[in-house]
Protein backbone atom coordinates (compact mmCIF):
# COMPACT_ATOMS: atom_id res chain seq x y z
CA UNK A 1 0.00 0.00 0.00
CA UNK A 2 0.97 3.48 -0.73
CA UNK A 3 0.97 6.44 1.78
CA UNK A 4 -0.34 9.78 0.45
CA UNK A 5 0.42 12.33 2.63
CA UNK A 6 -1.15 16.08 1.81
CA UNK A 7 -0.19 19.62 2.90
CA UNK A 8 3.11 21.92 3.45
CA UNK A 9 6.61 21.26 2.27
CA UNK A 10 8.93 24.06 3.66
CA UNK A 11 12.19 25.56 4.89
CA UNK A 12 12.90 25.28 8.31
CA UNK A 13 15.64 27.71 9.28
CA UNK A 14 16.83 26.34 13.15
CA UNK A 15 18.37 28.50 15.05
CA UNK A 16 22.24 26.95 16.29
CA UNK A 17 22.01 29.24 19.30
CA UNK A 18 20.39 26.77 21.79
CA UNK A 19 18.43 28.08 24.95
CA UNK A 20 17.44 31.13 22.76
CA UNK A 21 14.32 32.45 22.19
CA UNK A 22 13.84 33.73 18.23
CA UNK A 23 14.68 37.75 19.16
CA UNK A 24 18.08 36.92 20.77
CA UNK A 25 19.06 34.52 18.09
CA UNK A 26 21.64 34.73 15.33
CA UNK A 27 22.30 31.65 13.60
CA UNK A 28 20.45 29.44 11.64
CA UNK A 29 20.81 26.26 9.48
CA UNK A 30 18.21 25.37 6.49
CA UNK A 31 16.23 22.33 6.79
CA UNK A 32 13.41 20.62 4.78
CA UNK A 33 10.53 20.50 6.46
CA UNK A 34 6.57 20.48 6.91
CA UNK A 35 4.77 17.84 8.67
CA UNK A 36 3.32 15.80 6.22
CA UNK A 37 6.77 16.12 4.28
CA UNK A 38 8.14 14.73 7.26
CA UNK A 39 5.65 11.63 7.62
CA UNK A 40 6.04 11.06 3.73
CA UNK A 41 9.81 10.70 4.22
CA UNK A 42 9.84 8.70 7.27
CA UNK A 43 7.23 5.96 5.19
CA UNK A 44 10.24 6.30 2.92
CA UNK A 45 13.49 6.00 4.68
CA UNK A 46 11.93 3.21 6.64
CA UNK A 47 11.30 0.99 3.37
CA UNK A 48 7.59 1.86 2.25
CA UNK A 49 5.99 3.76 -0.39
CA UNK A 50 5.12 7.47 0.01
CA UNK A 51 3.81 10.15 -2.78
CA UNK A 52 3.73 13.72 -1.46
CA UNK A 53 1.40 16.24 -2.63
CA UNK A 54 1.99 20.22 -2.07
CA UNK A 55 2.96 23.80 -3.31
CA UNK A 56 6.31 25.22 -2.95
CA UNK A 57 7.54 28.34 -4.10
CA UNK A 58 8.99 28.60 -8.00
CA UNK A 59 12.29 29.45 -6.65
CA UNK A 60 15.77 27.69 -5.12
CA UNK A 61 14.21 27.05 -1.67
CA UNK A 62 11.55 24.95 -3.68
CA UNK A 63 13.94 23.41 -5.73
CA UNK A 64 15.75 22.13 -2.98
CA UNK A 65 12.54 21.31 -1.02
CA UNK A 66 11.65 18.57 -3.86
CA UNK A 67 14.97 17.36 -4.64
CA UNK A 68 14.98 16.68 -0.67
CA UNK A 69 11.94 14.40 -1.20
CA UNK A 70 13.21 13.08 -4.35
CA UNK A 71 16.46 11.88 -2.57
CA UNK A 72 14.09 10.34 0.48
CA UNK A 73 12.82 7.91 -2.55
CA UNK A 74 9.05 9.99 -1.86
CA UNK A 75 7.00 10.40 -5.35
CA UNK A 76 6.86 14.16 -5.96
CA UNK A 77 4.56 14.06 -8.95
CA UNK A 78 2.21 16.18 -6.48
CA UNK A 79 4.85 18.60 -5.78
CA UNK A 80 3.91 21.91 -7.75
CA UNK A 81 5.90 25.27 -8.26
CA UNK A 82 3.75 28.37 -7.89
CA UNK A 83 5.16 31.14 -9.71
CA UNK A 84 3.19 33.63 -7.87
CA UNK A 85 3.98 33.06 -3.77
CA UNK A 86 7.65 32.22 -2.35
CA UNK A 87 8.18 28.62 -0.29
CA UNK A 88 6.91 28.89 2.89
CA UNK A 89 9.52 29.71 5.75
CA UNK A 90 9.70 28.44 9.54
CA UNK A 91 12.25 29.84 11.67
CA UNK A 92 12.74 27.71 14.96
CA UNK A 93 14.92 28.28 17.91
CA UNK A 94 15.90 25.16 20.49
CA UNK A 95 15.87 25.32 24.36
CA UNK A 96 18.26 22.91 26.08
CA UNK A 97 15.82 20.06 26.53
CA UNK A 98 14.84 20.10 22.44
CA UNK A 99 11.43 22.12 22.87
CA UNK A 100 10.93 24.30 20.06
CA UNK A 101 10.08 28.76 19.13
CA UNK A 102 8.38 28.97 15.81
CA UNK A 103 7.62 32.08 13.80
CA UNK A 104 6.04 30.97 10.30
CA UNK A 105 6.27 33.05 6.93
CA UNK A 106 3.28 31.24 4.76
CA UNK A 107 3.87 31.20 0.91
CA UNK A 108 3.13 28.51 -1.70
CA UNK A 109 1.65 25.64 1.01
CA UNK A 110 -1.80 27.86 0.97
CA UNK A 111 -2.36 27.93 -2.02
CA UNK A 112 -2.86 24.05 -3.12
CA UNK A 113 -6.47 24.04 -4.93
CA UNK A 114 -8.96 21.38 -5.17
CA UNK A 115 -7.49 20.28 -9.00
CA UNK A 116 -4.41 20.40 -7.89
CA UNK A 117 -5.10 17.02 -5.84
CA UNK A 118 -6.12 13.68 -7.76
CA UNK A 119 -7.71 11.04 -5.33
CA UNK A 120 -6.89 7.91 -7.27
CA UNK A 121 -9.97 4.94 -5.86
CA UNK A 122 -9.28 1.41 -5.54
CA UNK A 123 -5.53 1.65 -5.40
CA UNK A 124 -5.35 0.58 -2.11
CA UNK A 125 -4.01 3.80 -0.54
CA UNK A 126 -3.66 5.75 2.77
CA UNK A 127 -4.44 9.72 2.62
CA UNK A 128 -2.91 11.26 5.62
CA UNK A 129 -3.57 14.97 5.98
CA UNK A 130 -1.31 16.22 8.68
CA UNK A 131 -0.49 19.85 8.61
CA UNK A 132 0.31 22.80 10.82
CA UNK A 133 -0.84 25.31 8.49
CA UNK A 134 -3.59 23.24 6.16
CA UNK A 135 -6.35 24.40 8.16
CA UNK A 136 -5.81 28.26 8.75
CA UNK A 137 -7.99 30.41 6.52
CA UNK A 138 -6.17 29.70 2.75
CA UNK A 139 -7.35 28.33 -0.44
CA UNK A 140 -5.54 25.02 0.51
CA UNK A 141 -7.77 24.63 3.76
CA UNK A 142 -11.25 24.52 1.20
CA UNK A 143 -8.80 21.99 -0.33
CA UNK A 144 -8.15 20.10 2.60
CA UNK A 145 -11.68 19.49 3.78
CA UNK A 146 -12.80 18.62 0.34
CA UNK A 147 -10.27 16.25 -0.34
CA UNK A 148 -10.75 15.10 3.18
CA UNK A 149 -14.69 14.25 2.83
CA UNK A 150 -14.07 12.90 -0.96
CA UNK A 151 -11.56 10.33 0.73
CA UNK A 152 -13.57 8.98 3.35
CA UNK A 153 -16.61 8.61 0.94
CA UNK A 154 -14.82 6.41 -1.29
CA UNK A 155 -13.42 4.18 1.52
CA UNK A 156 -9.93 5.55 0.91
CA UNK A 157 -8.29 4.72 5.43
CA UNK A 158 -7.81 8.55 6.41
CA UNK A 159 -5.38 9.75 9.14
CA UNK A 160 -5.11 12.66 10.37
CA UNK A 161 -2.65 14.59 12.63
CA UNK A 162 -3.73 18.13 13.61
CA UNK A 163 -0.42 19.51 14.46
CA UNK A 164 -1.30 22.57 16.49
CA UNK A 165 1.09 25.76 17.05
CA UNK A 166 0.12 28.75 19.15
CA UNK A 167 1.97 30.86 17.07
CA UNK A 168 -0.34 30.31 13.51
CA UNK A 169 -3.98 30.73 15.71
CA UNK A 170 -5.85 33.26 17.19
CA UNK A 171 -6.64 31.19 19.95
CA UNK A 172 -6.92 27.40 20.88
CA UNK A 173 -11.02 27.78 20.00
CA UNK A 174 -10.39 28.85 16.76
CA UNK A 175 -8.01 25.44 16.28
CA UNK A 176 -10.87 23.49 17.93
CA UNK A 177 -13.56 24.62 15.56
CA UNK A 178 -11.34 23.92 12.71
CA UNK A 179 -10.25 20.33 13.80
CA UNK A 180 -13.24 18.70 15.13
CA UNK A 181 -15.84 18.53 11.89
CA UNK A 182 -13.32 17.07 10.70
CA UNK A 183 -13.11 13.82 12.78
CA UNK A 184 -16.53 12.54 11.33
CA UNK A 185 -14.09 11.42 8.21
CA UNK A 186 -11.04 10.39 10.29
CA UNK A 187 -10.24 6.31 11.03
CA UNK A 188 -7.12 7.35 12.56
CA UNK A 189 -6.48 10.38 14.73
CA UNK A 190 -2.70 11.43 16.34
CA UNK A 191 -2.48 14.26 18.58
CA UNK A 192 -0.47 15.70 21.49
CA UNK A 193 -1.22 15.42 25.10
CA UNK A 194 -2.17 19.55 24.60
CA UNK A 195 -3.81 19.08 21.44
CA UNK A 196 -6.29 16.39 23.45
CA UNK A 197 -7.07 18.53 26.47
CA UNK A 198 -7.91 21.19 23.53
CA UNK A 199 -9.68 18.91 21.43
CA UNK A 200 -11.37 17.37 23.94
CA UNK A 201 -12.28 19.84 25.98
CA UNK A 202 -11.40 18.34 29.54
CA UNK A 203 -7.91 18.04 31.25
CA UNK A 204 -8.81 14.26 32.30
CA UNK A 205 -7.66 12.09 29.02
CA UNK A 206 -10.12 9.53 29.18
CA UNK A 207 -13.13 12.02 28.91
CA UNK A 208 -11.44 13.80 25.81
CA UNK A 209 -10.92 10.71 24.44
CA UNK A 210 -14.57 9.37 24.66
CA UNK A 211 -15.40 12.78 23.23
CA UNK A 212 -13.16 12.42 20.36
CA UNK A 213 -14.45 9.19 19.72
CA UNK A 214 -18.10 9.94 19.91
CA UNK A 215 -17.57 12.61 17.06
CA UNK A 216 -16.66 9.73 14.39
CA UNK A 217 -12.70 8.38 14.93
CA UNK A 218 -12.29 4.94 15.93
CA UNK A 219 -8.31 4.92 16.33
CA UNK A 220 -6.72 7.63 18.37
CA UNK A 221 -2.71 8.01 19.41
CA UNK A 222 -1.54 10.45 21.66
CA UNK A 223 1.80 11.09 21.90
CA UNK A 224 3.00 11.85 25.23
CA UNK A 225 6.63 12.64 24.31
CA UNK A 226 9.34 10.92 26.94
CA UNK A 227 6.52 8.98 28.69
CA UNK A 228 5.38 6.99 25.26
CA UNK A 229 2.01 7.10 23.51
CA UNK A 230 -1.77 6.69 25.25
CA UNK A 231 -3.56 4.34 22.88
CA UNK A 232 -7.15 4.56 22.65
CA UNK A 233 -8.88 1.86 20.33
CA UNK A 234 -11.56 -0.94 20.55
CA UNK A 235 -11.40 -1.12 24.00
CA UNK A 236 -8.04 -1.08 24.42
CA UNK A 237 -6.86 2.13 26.75
CA UNK A 238 -2.89 2.16 27.39
CA UNK A 239 0.30 3.88 27.52
CA UNK A 240 2.66 2.02 25.33
CA UNK A 241 6.25 3.17 26.61
CA UNK A 242 9.22 4.97 24.67
CA UNK A 243 12.95 4.49 25.32
CA UNK A 244 15.09 7.11 26.99
CA UNK A 245 17.08 9.27 24.72
CA UNK A 246 18.75 12.95 24.99
CA UNK A 247 17.13 14.85 22.77
CA UNK A 248 18.30 17.46 20.80
CA UNK A 249 15.63 18.78 18.56
CA UNK A 250 12.01 17.39 18.57
CA UNK A 251 10.94 18.78 15.30
CA UNK A 252 9.56 16.16 13.12
CA UNK A 253 9.70 13.55 16.32
CA UNK A 254 5.46 13.15 16.28
CA UNK A 255 5.49 13.24 12.59
CA UNK A 256 8.39 10.18 12.37
CA UNK A 257 6.15 8.71 15.05
CA UNK A 258 2.88 8.71 12.53
CA UNK A 259 4.77 7.58 9.61
CA UNK A 260 6.51 4.66 11.15
CA UNK A 261 2.68 3.97 11.85
CA UNK A 262 1.29 4.15 8.85
CA UNK A 263 4.44 2.29 7.17
CA UNK A 264 3.01 -0.25 9.00
CA UNK A 265 -0.30 -0.18 8.23
CA UNK A 266 0.76 -0.12 4.75
CA UNK A 267 3.25 -2.77 4.57
CA UNK A 268 0.83 -5.35 6.61
CA UNK A 269 -1.51 -4.32 4.07
CA UNK A 270 -4.54 -4.03 7.12
CA UNK A 271 -6.50 -1.36 8.59
CA UNK A 272 -7.71 -3.56 11.69
CA UNK A 273 -5.61 -5.24 14.29
CA UNK A 274 -5.58 -6.93 17.09
CA UNK A 275 -4.33 -5.10 20.76
CA UNK A 276 -0.70 -7.14 20.98
CA UNK A 277 -0.33 -6.27 17.22
CA UNK A 278 -1.00 -2.54 18.08
CA UNK A 279 1.22 -2.41 21.12
CA UNK A 280 4.09 -3.66 18.96
CA UNK A 281 3.30 -1.17 16.56
CA UNK A 282 3.72 1.57 18.69
CA UNK A 283 6.67 0.00 20.13
CA UNK A 284 8.43 0.67 16.90
CA UNK A 285 6.45 4.31 16.03
CA UNK A 286 7.81 5.42 19.75
CA UNK A 287 11.24 4.14 18.44
CA UNK A 288 11.34 6.05 15.43
CA UNK A 289 10.20 9.36 16.72
CA UNK A 290 12.38 9.05 19.95
CA UNK A 291 15.59 8.55 17.83
CA UNK A 292 14.45 11.80 15.66
CA UNK A 293 14.78 13.71 18.47
CA UNK A 294 18.40 12.79 18.52
CA UNK A 295 19.77 15.20 15.60
CA UNK A 296 18.91 18.60 14.38
CA UNK A 297 16.16 18.80 11.49
CA UNK A 298 13.31 16.61 10.79
CA UNK A 299 13.51 14.55 7.51
CA UNK A 300 17.38 14.05 7.68
CA UNK A 301 16.66 13.41 11.38
CA UNK A 302 14.43 10.62 10.60
CA UNK A 303 16.22 6.86 10.94
CA UNK A 304 15.69 3.99 8.68
CA UNK A 305 15.59 0.40 9.38
CA UNK A 306 19.14 -0.21 9.71
CA UNK A 307 20.05 2.70 12.03
CA UNK A 308 16.93 1.67 14.14
CA UNK A 309 18.39 -2.17 14.69
CA UNK A 310 21.12 -0.70 15.87
CA UNK A 311 19.61 0.24 18.86
CA UNK A 312 18.20 -1.71 21.68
Amino acid sequence: MKVVCIGELLIDFICTDTNKQLHDSVNFIKKAGGAPANVAATVSKLGGKAEFIGKVGNDPFGVFLKQVLTDANVGTKGVLFDAEHPTTLAFVSLTDDGERDFVFNRGADGELTRTDVLIKTNQSEIYHFGSATALLPSVTRDTYISVMEECSSKDEFVSFDPNYRSALWLNEDAFKTAVLPCLKWTHLLKVSEEELVILGGNNDSSIGLEYLHGLGCPFILVTLGKKGTLVSYNNLHKIVPSIPIKSIDSTGAGDAFIGAILYQLAKHRKVSFDHSELCQMVTFANKVGALTCTQMGAISAIPTLDQLKEVK
